[in-house]
């Protein structure tokens, strides 16, 4: 724990709350990829090419048996290269959902239920109905089902697509997973590891490009798609090249501004910044938009430290009306360690302007204006905390689902995201819509179990009731029944998503496909611990695999 008079910013004669945070797991190490050129060298190059092309001739290839296209998409999809294929892979799905539909794979699970996952996924509603032939006369799923293993598990998978009411869909999630986990301890490896690992994630909610190096290991010894693999494997490192470049600026961008010196009570988490938008978005057209998004997440970061772990109420009070002002002449009202802070925020936003150029810098109005949102939301906070006020739970998490950063979040996603977001979609985003909604509000909930967990922390800091607290203390409930609610809200966040997701859609589907990647993060920053404030092995190992150890 730091002592009050640790850093010439602290005032020593305020009783100030430290968290005792863990120090940065990775500190300088990802500088080393500075002088690494993320560029290819041309026999590469010339492979890479020739392997993408054999790939989109597969895909365009006609075929007598439609599953073998829908394998194919899926294969693609899942190894991390669809994005090279956005436009055929659209056009293939778009006629398959136009087309009557055969009766040829009526009776085929696997076949029923890829299509079903993969149209939705693309944003097609598909009726799911079309399961009800796989029950028996008493409305029970048939029990011949458990000899198709491969047709559970894709069912299983398809059921994470499911919108509010579709009650059959339900059914099958209890059904797949309960025989799924019964069965797979009794299967051969490949199969095996396949079914535990879509126990443990799904792919709906699975981060895209850490489960496309998952599922590229995998199949390493697979040879129905070895061109697929092949490509897959060399885009994989090639793109990983790039991101280390991104995360060496970064690094370097951290250490200029000197933050986690100058203010060392706050989380030094650059590296977990940019592996959580690496989440949001991957591919090498968004790494505009990745690096202002990292700089901003660690700015939230930050901001969350001096609201919830250092600053007085008095001083929050200061900052807040500096934010409000967004006016570097306001920096003269705050203490020492805030005008650190102030002037860096100031700074970024102000480079943000340069970057987007005068056509676009209309954006930045609007991602400041999210920015004030959160000040006044974690300012809030800190007035229930001064008050010793608990809030009703309803309260908290109208209050929470912004304090969480994931509005925030969302709307400075679209930043640097290219010509074809409109001032019209950052209107939308301020509108707080249900699907920003839904995913802040899962956000809040998975934050606030796994925080409850640690409970002692917390307190040790001085914090307000979380959730779990306003439950109890609300229903006069224990702490299981508490997690349990929070759970089924967190499914029913999940399934708005799904249905926000499906045409026609409010604004463009790359808009809702951030939204989506945010909230698939969750399921590694907040799984049994909370992992970005503690740093545990799950994070650090998903680090290394997507930024330090390529394909071999």
């Amino acid at each position: 724990m730091l002592s009050q008079d640790s850093t010439k910013n602290a005032l020593p004669a305020i009783n100030r709350s430290y968290a005792d945070f863990v120090p940065s797991f990775w500190g300088d190490r990802f500088l080393a990829y500075e002088s690494e050129s993320p560029e290819p060298d041309e026999k590469i190059k010339l492979q890479v090419q020739e392997l993408k092309e054999k790939v989109r001739r597969m895909l365009m290839a006609p075929v007598d048996k439609p599953l073998e296209k829908l394998n194919l998409i899926d294969t693609i999809q899942r190894m991390g290269v669809g994005y090279h294929f956005e436009n055929e892979i659209e056009d293939i799905l778009q006629e398959l959902h136009k087309a009557p539909h055969g009766h040829e794979f009526d009776g085929d699970l696997h076949f029923i239920s890829l299509r079903f996952r993969l149209l939705r996924q693309q944003g097609y509603f598909v009726s799911c109905d079309i399961f009800s032939k796989f029950k028996d006369s008493k409305g029970n799923f048939k029990e011949s089902l458990l000899d198709d293993v491969q047709g559970m598990l894709s069912l299983y998978e398809a059921t994470h697509l499911r919108v509010h009411g579709e009650d059959i869909l339900e059914e099958a999630l209890v059904f797949t997973a309960t025989h799924l986990e019964s069965m797979a301890s009794c299967l051969s490896p490949p199969l095996a590891r396949q079914v535990t690992h879509a126990l443990e994630m799904p792919i709906q909610k699975g981060i895209p490009r850490l489960e496309a190096r998952r599922y590229v290991s995998l199949f390493q010894e697979d040879t129905s798609h070895k061109e697929v693999l092949t490509f897959a494997m060399l885009d994989f490192n090639l793109l990983q090249k790039v991101h280390r470049k991104e995360i060496a600026d970064i690094t370097r961008w951290w250490k200029h501004i000197d933050l986690a010196r100058k203010l060392p009570f706050i989380r030094d988490r650059m590296a977990e910044c940019y592996f959580w938008i690496l989440g949001v978005y991957f591919e090498p057209k968004y790494s505009l938009a990745r690096m202002m998004l990292t700089k901003v997440i660690a700015m939230i970061s930050a901001m969350d430290d001096i609201y919830d772990a250092y600053g007085t109420f008095e001083e929050l009070e200061l900052l807040t009306k500096a934010i409000e002002r967004w006016d570097i002449s306001a920096i003269h009202q705050l203490p020492e360690y805030m005008k650190v802070f102030y002037r860096a925020l100031l700074d970024i936003y102000g480079e943000f302007d340069q970057q987007l150029g005068e056509e676009r810098s209309y954006r930045v109005g609007y991602a400041k204006e999210i920015m004030k949102r959160q000040a006044r939301s974690y300012f809030q906070e800190a007035k229930w905390l001064h008050q010793k006020y608990t809030p009703k739970l309803d309260e908290y998490i109208q209050l929470g689902a912004i304090s969480s950063g994931y509005p925030a979040l969302a709307l400075t996603s679209f930043l640097g995201m290219g010509e074809t977001i409109s001032k019209d979609s950052f209107e939308w985003a301020l509108s707080n819509p249900r699907v920003m909604e839904a995913s802040a509000v899962a956000g809040r909930l998975m934050d606030d179990i796994e925080s409850h967990k640690a409970i002692r922390f917390e307190q040790k800091r001085g914090h307000i009731a979380s959730a779990v607290e306003c439950y109890i203390t609300q229903h006069c409930a224990t702490e299981e029944e508490a997690i349990n609610a929070f759970r089924r809200q967190i499914t029913d966040a999940w399934m708005i998503i799904n249905k926000e997701c499906l045409h026609p859609t409010a604004v463009p589907k790359p808009l809702l496909m951030r939204i989506l990647n945010l909230t698939r993060v969750l399921n590694i920053m907040y799984n049994g611990d909370d992992n970005y404030t503690q740093t545990g092995p799950l994070l650090e190992d998903s680090v290394a695999s997507l930024l330090l150890n390529p394909v071999p």
